[in-house]
């Protein structure tokens, strides 16, 4: 049997694993029980592995039957703060937390490839990376601190695309998805009644001002060729509706396409904010952190994923992947060692369009993408060890 059809004969546990952790999400750095299920069933397929790396992860080895070099698969195992309101059989069972980014299946389809992988005959090794913290941009950091990427060429994800049908992969050759940076805003004012404003320093009108100010950023400092987006996600300020609050805080989250882009984003703020505080006679405080880099794949190694695509399904049911904002930390593994990130289809064959997004409450999952992206990332590792294999041997025999 070929490795889908493997796959496909697999699949029906491999759903069922990923309903079992989709009953019980875990939150970021939180991942002990998923972590612990993990291992469970590489004892049984009987994979080393190494637990505890950069939180909750888990770092399995497949060695090969000879020399080679090392290609490395990564699945995410977090979940997020959010209420599931889908009706499935298989909800969370656990209140206010939901895999509504499907890292679940990520989980499940890279415990695949395992089971795809551990009896075939290759050089070299793979490396699998089960990590912790995707979701708040700290578990690839985390894990490459520990030295999961030592003797690592290249490196290999995917992320399930509700919007895109089961059945179709989407990459693309060069940026992909955004950088993420936060930022944290603390104004100084001075608190009154709000009947005598002018006793007063009012960090709410402040922070008005800097929230429409900092959109200058977007529209006039930075080209209309250049995506960026500033987002105020939080305001915290006062308890009275007859109060001039003392201080106020907002957090926000500024993405943007272009590494050269993003180092100049903290400074804009720096300024803009001061100004604004100034003129308002405030005091700012600006904690601005840099989180993840523009995540942006490698010509040689999409252009192999889309090799193995078009073999294992067909050219029709490959994709370009459209850029987005939205960030991944994979892109920390990018930055090291080359590679590609790309997106399975994981939304209904029809109407695809239309389904709920990733981090939606109603976001579901099309489970025959798990079979899929398993026999990919397997088919994606043993081809890339056999074609350095071939490039050797040609080396060898001039």
């Amino acid at each position: 049997m070929s490795l889908l059809e493997r796959a496909k004969s697999h699949s029906a546990a491999w759903i069922d694993f990923r309903r079992e952790l989709h009953r019980k999400p875990e939150l970021s750095f939180e991942e002990s029980e998923t972590a612990s299920a993990v291992i469970a069933r590489l004892d049984r397929l009987g994979v080393p592995y190494r637990a505890g790396v950069g939180g909750h992860g888990v770092v399995a080895e497949l060695a090969g039957n000879g020399p080679g070099p090392t290609i490395a698969l990564r699945a995410d195992m977090d979940a997020l703060p959010i209420q599931e309101d889908t009706g499935l059989p298989f909800a969370s069972e656990r209140p206010g937390v939901m895999h509504a980014c499907g890292h679940d299946a990520h989980t499940a389809i890279l415990l695949g490839t395992a089971e795809l992988l551990v009896r075939e005959k290759f050089g070299g090794t793979i490396r699998l990376l089960f990590q912790s913290a995707e979701e708040i941009n700290a578990g690839a950091r985390a894990m490459i601190a520990e030295g999961v990427l030592g003797g690592v060429d290249e490196i290999y994800g995917l992320h399930n695309l509700p919007t895109l049908s089961a059945g179709l992969a989407a990459t693309r050759v060069g940026p992909m998805m955004g950088s993420v940076d936060r930022i944290e805003i603390m104004l100084e004012g001075r608190g009154a009644h709000g009947a005598i404003p002018d006793q007063g320093i009012d960090s709410i009108v402040c922070a008005s001002a800097i929230v429409q100010s900092l959109q200058s950023i977007v529209s006039r400092e930075v080209s209309p060729f250049a995506p960026v987006v500033v987002t105020i996600g939080s305001i915290h300020a006062g308890e009275a509706n007859n109060v001039i609050p003392q201080s106020c805080e907002m957090t926000g989250t500024i993405r943007s396409f272009d590494p050269t882009v993003q180092k100049v984003l903290p400074e804009a703020v720096e300024r803009i904010v001061n100004g604004i505080a100034e003129a308002h006679r405030c005091q700012a405080k600006v904690n601005y952190v840099r989180q993840v880099p523009v995540l942006s794949n490698h010509g040689a190694n999409v252009a192999h994923v889309d090799a193995v695509i078009d073999v294992l399904i067909g050219s029709e049911r490959r994709i370009e992947a459209s850029p987005t904002l939205a960030g991944e930390d994979f892109s920390l593994y990018l930055e090291e060692v080359p590679g590609c990130f790309f997106w399975l289809g994981s939304g209904p064959a029809v109407g695809a369009e239309k389904a709920y997004g990733l981090h939606h409450p109603r976001f579901t999952l099309n489970e025959a993408c798990i079979p899929l992206g398993a026999s990919l990332l397997a088919t994606i590792a043993l081809s890339r060890l056999n074609a350095f294999q071939s490039e050797a041997e040609d080396a060898a025999g001039r």
